[in-house]
């Protein structure tokens, strides 16, 4: 579909979501990836850096093993640094991160320990650099999400409702929750560009009732648009059922269970997609090694319920789905900040 080089379009994108970022003249920056990251997104990473009169300098290293039963896609669970404690310790000097690769650091498990020594990482999502460029960053974004993490953090319950049948009811009290626009100045933090996301974490035993999946809607791990309704029955956290007919219900349930782990089936977060670049039909115009979906996670009004790993509640697991569902109300306390899958108020 595409070309594969470098345009001058592309550079100007990378440099000013790095501007964003806070790089700066003289500035070290390192740009970490792995022998199977994207090419593309690398040498535009370097140029970009370079416009800007920055001080990059690369740390690429090999692709591990793979360890999983089954494919994993999306996880944004890197196992590349692979605790080195050299490459540890250069990450934890270096200001400023650009992440290339493939599954990206945000929940890398040497990430606390780098991000603890001030750095402030950027996951560049291993997407085609035109999804990139569609889906720039700004301060409004950044406004927007800030306010959105700041209504879900003073929230004690969330319900989530559709006219496809989904009802789930949610306790958000005392949840940890965060927002990511797709850049970030701060040091100690870490941000993935496309952004434009609110999620919160939550706790054991807080969530109940059901998620009914409707043809349309998003299989992101499987990159792959619903053919047929499915309904995920969720007790205490867990999919404790799984109810449809054809592909889709038979994909669900195979690699839930191809994990032979239990929390696998736990919500792993909750939350809501805000960015108005970000669209619903892109995964429909791309080839699959052409997009990592993350853009379908941040379109606006999306409501995106996630399984797997959740630190917060003391759950692990390399089994994750991300599920972006359309056409929900979300109701945090008295107030409905999306409303048949429009934002609403301060937040559109």
């Amino acid at each position: 579909m595409f070309n594969d080089r470098i345009e001058a379009k592309w550079i100007k994108s990378f440099a000013k979501v790095f501007e964003l970022c806070g790089a700066a003249s003289n500035d070290s920056v390192a740009l970490v990836s792995e022998t199977q990251s994207r090419e593309l997104n690398i040498h535009l990473a370097e140029l970009g850096l370079l416009s800007l009169e920055t001080r990059p300098f690369f740390l690429k290293l090999p692709t591990p093993p793979q360890t999983a039963p089954v494919p994993v896609r999306s996880t944004g669970a890197s196992q590349v640094l692979q605790n080195l404690t050299p490459v540890v310790n250069i990450l934890r000097e270096t200001p400023l991160i650009i992440d290339c690769t493939v599954e990206g650091l945000l929940h890398a498990p040497e990430l606390p320990e780098i991000l603890a020594g001030g750095a402030r990482v950027l996951m560049i999502s291993n997407e085609h650099p035109e999804a990139l460029e569609r889906c720039m960053p700004g301060p409004e974004l950044k406004e927007k999400v800030k306010l959105a993490v700041e209504k879900i953090r003073d929230c004690r319950m969330m319900h989530v409702s559709s006219e496809a049948g989904t009802d789930l009811q949610i306790n958000l009290s005392k949840t940890p929750a965060t927002g990511n626009w797709g850049y970030t100045t701060r040091p100690g933090t870490v941000a993935h560009w496309p952004g434009g996301i609110v999620v919160s974490f939550p706790g054991k035993k807080t969530v109940n009732g059901k998620l009914v999946l409707d043809a349309g809607d998003i299989n992101l791990t499987f990159k792959r648009y619903l053919e047929k309704p499915v309904q995920l029955d969720i007790q205490d956290d867990y999919v404790v059922s799984i109810d449809g007919e054809g592909t889709d219900a038979e994909l669900f349930r195979r690699y839930f269970a191809a994990w032979g782990d239990r929390e696998a089936y736990a919500v792993s977060h909750v939350g809501w997609g805000m960015n108005p670049g970000a669209r619903y039909e892109s995964l429909a115009m791309y080839d699959q090694r052409d997009t990592n979906g993350t853009e379908l996670r941040t379109f606006a009004g999306n409501f995106l319920y996630s399984t797997g790993a959740n630190e917060y509640a003391g759950r692990h697991s390399e089994g994750h789905f991300d599920l972006p569902l359309r056409g929900c109300t979300i109701r945090l306390d008295d107030e409905v900040v999306v409303k048949k899958g429009e934002l609403q108020g301060e937040l559109a």
